[in-house]
């Protein structure tokens, strides 16, 4: 049995929060924003949603795609950071709400990596025939963490969900090779302090230009391919430089890289599941392209797939 996505959704809040709406918040600055992260604008949800909210929205989508309901249903995996509440978790919230049976839940936490952590386990449970349709999603509120007089980091992160189903898929398809990996030691960086999230945006960048690249070009030669080979990269959406240092590692032009940062920020978790889901409804991801999905997060940690895409 061969593991693959064949359904995926997303949603994101309607408010809009620019970076011109962030010039009146704190000291900084469009231009600033834009130059140094890409990002133009994120959206916020307001106090009526919380993440269960987000991901149930998404996860509809992911099963009209996969022309599937929650019935059809035989686990669900939620990656997140910011959960409704620290249990019950929001994969047993949305096995209620999606009228799924009583099947298996749990919710991962792997910060912007989570997303990568689910579909990978996801596929142990696939290719072991111990689940056959797997409900993965990747959801974050981090309004509800972000502390917005800091300028450093308010000016980055966003809220929304993603969601995919992962489920067999024909030979040749789906997830081809996987890396998954973390460094303790730099969980100093990027963490949770108290009501809000703190990072040193130094020491992760230089993280992240390093282990996005590496572990892209390790995943495209595990599958046996090169890097001319790969048709698509879906990075986090953490930050443009970031982005584009793993692209000039594949060798790929920009407009093969998949980029909704400039319109949401970083998601976290959400991030790869959403630009996934953008570009795959876009058209731009077609029929048995090779793509790279690739991210880092928190912990330090980091996460990537070579996949053929297709049922």
């Amino acid at each position: 049995m061969v593991a693959g996505i064949i359904g995926t959704g997303h949603y994101v809040p309607e408010k809009v929060l620019t970076n011109f709406d962030l010039e009146k918040l704190v000291d900084t600055n469009d231009e600033w924003i834009r130059t140094r992260t890409g990002i133009e604008e994120r959206r916020i949800a307001d106090d009526s949603m919380d993440t269960s909210d987000l991901a149930y929205a998404a996860a509809i989508n992911a099963l009209e795609d996969a022309e599937l309901t929650g019935k059809d249903i035989d686990m669900i995996m939620v990656a997140t950071v910011t959960p409704d509440t620290p249990f019950p978790s929001v994969a047993c919230m949305l096995q209620e709400r999606l009228g799924a049976n009583k099947v298996a839940a749990m919710d991962l936490s792997a910060a912007c990596s989570g997303f990568m952590y689910g579909i990978i386990t996801a596929k142990q449970y696939v290719e072991s025939n111990t689940y056959k349709n797997i409900l993965v999603v990747g959801v974050e509120k981090l309004s509800k963490i972000t502390d917005w007089t800091d300028r450093n980091t308010c000016v980055l992160f966003g809220d929304g969900a993603g969601a995919a189903v992962v489920s067999t898929v024909s030979e040749g398809k789906g997830i081809l090779s996987f890396e998954l990996g973390s460094d303790g030691s730099g969980g100093k960086y990027l963490y949770q302090d108290k009501d809000y999230l703190s990072m040193n945006g130094r020491e992760v960048f230089k993280f992240a230009v390093r282990q996005m690249p590496e572990s892209s070009v390790n995943v495209v030669e595990k599958a046996g391919f090169k890097k001319d080979d790969v048709d698509y990269l879906i990075p986090h959406q953490a930050n443009i430089r970031i982005m584009d240092a793993a692209r000039q590692k594949l060798e790929i032009p920009e407009d093969k890289m998949a980029t909704s940062v400039k319109k949401y920020g970083n998601t976290s978790s959400a991030s790869i599941p959403i630009a996934l889901s953008e570009e795959v409804k876009s058209g731009k991801i077609k029929d048995n392209d090779l793509l790279v999905l690739v991210g880092f997060g928190g912990g330090l940690t980091w996460g990537a797939v070579a996949m053929r895409w297709g049922k």
